[in-house]
């Protein structure tokens, strides 16, 4: 492995747990796509502030972008409180609009230097080793290490100041505002926060690869955990797992970086969204298919028991008579059946079913729940 390789896979992981940790609130405020509109809507603020410092090496440049960013947060909650658009809607509006004036004053204004569209969207981590940091005459590395090194410890920094604030301000406003938290404040800091990371990645991983780690990782921990501080921490593992995964699988097909790392991200969750102990969709569906054959077993030992010692016994014990006593499907009816007397519940004998004890006592619990 080259130094090289080392390095854009050491600028990866930055990259991917500064994003994550910002991303973490995001998710939970349902706020998703707002990381894709801010990451393309602080293009504009980067070719102002480029305009005013004429380089694009000036820290003015994060600055603008995170002035952007907060005036795309706003402009979007300023449409949608209006209630004339909701506020989808208004970031459909508000961030091409912004995205598009940032493109053309790059188009006319910026030929002449590296502002180039096609790398902020898709960025190209093999260049970052190339854009070395010297101090005193000493190479100590790669720039982009350094930027997204200083912003996870800024990003680290305002979640552990600010952890109490930002839980309760998340999970609910009211109360904040009612113990003065402020949590108007909290929203605009997180969102200059989210502006600050998306503009240090720009120039080594693209738009593109900012808002896949920003959501992907949380989005994928939300599926594993239920406590916040757990959700960070997976957040920051699973998104470095998905830059170095990805960064391997660019080597072996040949293609694009950062987009390799957003589609192992994307990948992740997917496997994440399967194969979840408790929320997964397999295990979502395995719980909901046991429900219902509980339910069903519910049903027809309270059915056996309702009819038992009645003239009705027979006929109403017979399993080819469930699908029109029940309304049951008579597949349906053949399952519920197997359920039970695997269960140990009824007892089938030559297509006619009858109470265990087992089932009995089961079958007068239901009917005390169900009309408690």
């Amino acid at each position: 492995m080259s130094a090289e390789q080392i390095e854009i896979q050491i600028i990866a992981a930055l990259t991917a747990a500064a994003c994550a940790i910002p991303g973490v609130f995001l998710v939970l405020r349902r706020m998703a796509m707002m990381s894709d509109a801010i990451s393309h809507s602080i293009l504009l603020g980067i070719v102002l502030a480029f305009f005013v410092a004429g380089d694009v090496a000036s820290p003015l440049l994060i600055i603008g972008a995170a002035l952007s960013g907060v005036l795309t947060v706003s402009l979007v909650e300023l449409l949608a409180k209006t209630g004339l658009v909701k506020e989808d809607a208004a970031i459909g509006l508000v961030f091409p609009l912004l995205f598009s004036i940032g493109v053309i004053l790059i188009a006319r204004y910026t030929w002449s230097i590296h502002l180039d569209v096609h790398m902020v969207l898709l960025g190209e981590l093999a260049f970052a080793p190339f854009d070395r940091l010297v101090v005193g005459g000493l190479d100590i590395g790669p720039k982009s290490m350094y930027v997204m090194g200083v912003i996870l410890l800024l990003n680290l920094a305002f979640v552990l100041i600010m952890y109490k604030e930002l839980k309760l301000a998340t999970f609910d406003a009211g109360l904040a505002a009612a113990l003065g938290f402020a949590p108007g404040l909290i929203h605009y800091l997180l969102m200059g926060l989210v502006s600050v990371t998306a503009v240090g990645a720009f120039d080594a991983v693209g738009s593109i690869l900012v808002v896949a780690l920003m959501i992907a990782p949380p989005a994928a921990a939300y599926l594993l955990t239920d406590r916040l501080s757990r959700m960070l921490g997976l957040s920051v593992l699973i998104g470095i797992v998905s830059a170095i995964t990805g960064f391997w699988f660019a080597i072996l097909i040949d293609a694009n970086i950062a987009g390799s790392m957003a589609s192992a991200a994307g990948a992740i969750f997917v496997l994440v969204y399967l194969f979840a102990p408790e929320r997964g969709l397999i295990a979502v569906y395995s719980r909901k298919s046991h429900q219902k054959r509980d339910f069903a077993g519910r049903m027809l030992v309270i059915h056996l028991l309702n009819h038992e010692g009645t003239p009705e016994e027979r006929r109403e014990s017979e399993i080819a008579h469930l699908e029109e006593s029940l309304g049951w499907k008579e597949d349906f009816a053949r399952r519920a059946v197997v359920y039970s007397v695997k269960n140990g519940l009824v007892r089938n004998e030559s297509g006619r079913l009858s109470l265990t004890e087992k089932g009995r006592e089961y079958a007068g619990r239901s009917l005390t729940e169900f009309t408690a």
